[in-house]
């Protein structure tokens, strides 16, 4: 009874033999088709077919082409960017050029014709105090003439008109400082003690109260107050007239100010301003 148990056991044994042998046989064929397919790939993508590879560098170069059309575009907006940069910076630099050439010639001009107005007031001035102003003559020597010397032709040249004076201030302005010049220049009488002058009374008004103006380093000394360009004033006039203005130039001895109204620009000179004949007031810039 033993003998056929034994003979079932040995076929059993050779048939998972067997077995083990064709797994290893398909294992061993699988790991060489893997292999084969690796090694067709491998040649593949260095032919460049592969299929995977060409895939991957067609996406390299759509993001290659996008980014360099990106790039195209920043510059062409930077180039535009300096382009008008450039344009308005040339056409400020244009401006300012002209306003600045433009202040230079009306405070040249300014300053000339308070050169002049200076000269004709003292003129005007030695006019009125009695000072001469009359160029005395060079006193020539005459020598006797000898006999046989011509006769001097006499000079028929037309003397030179006299100089013409030309006003500058108004007739008010001008009884106004002849008046002061004769209540300096008349002694007064003694007054009694029983006259009705010697009665205390209120002190009459001067004829025109003097302000202290002067400029300088481009500022306005006015009335015990610093004025400067840009600074926002009222002009007031003799007749009560009141401007708001702002101080647009300094110059040597005058200062223009441009209303606020229509933007008119007037011309006051230091003169003007000592003599009362235009007031500045500080007012709020807003």
């Amino acid at each position: 009874m033993a003998a056929p148990q034994d003979t079932e056991d040995a076929s059993e044994t050779d048939l998972a033999k067997h077995d083990e042998d064709d797994y290893v046989e398909i294992k061993e064929q699988m790991y060489q088709d893997k292999l084969a397919s690796l090694k067709r790939q491998l040649q593949q993508l260095q032919e460049g077919t592969l299929q995977e590879y060409q895939k991957r560098m067609k996406k390299l170069d759509q993001q290659y082409k996008e980014r360099l059309r990106n790039a195209d575009l920043f510059l062409q907006l930077e180039t535009d960017q300096v382009e008008r940069n450039y344009i308005k910076e040339k056409k400020a630099a244009v401006k300012e050029f002209d306003d600045k050439k433009v202040e230079l010639k009306e405070n040249l001009i300014a300053e000339l014709e308070e050169k002049k107005k200076m000269i004709e007031n003292e003129k005007l001035t030695m006019e009125l105090t009695g000072d001469s102003m009359e160029v005395k003559p060079i006193m020539t020597r005459k020598l006797r003439r000898r006999p046989n010397d011509p006769v001097p032709i006499p000079d028929k040249r037309r003397k030179p008109a006299p100089a013409q004076l030309n006003y500058l201030l108004t007739d008010e302005q001008i009884m106004e400082d002849l008046r002061t010049l004769n209540k300096l220049k008349s002694p007064k009488p003694p007054v009694s003690p029983s006259s009705p002058e010697h009665i205390p009374s209120a002190p009459m008004e001067t004829p025109s109260q003097r302000y202290e103006a002067r400029i300088e380093e481009g500022k306005l000394y006015y009335d015990k107050r610093w004025y400067h360009k840009s600074q926002a004033i009222y002009l007031e006039s003799k007749d009560n007239t009141k401007i708001s203005c702002v101080i647009s130039s300094v110059g040597t001895n005058e200062i223009w100010v441009r209303k606020t109204s229509d933007s008119t620009k007037m011309r006051i000179y230091l003169g003007q301003l000592q003599r009362g004949t235009f007031v500045i007031r500080r007012r709020s810039a807003a």
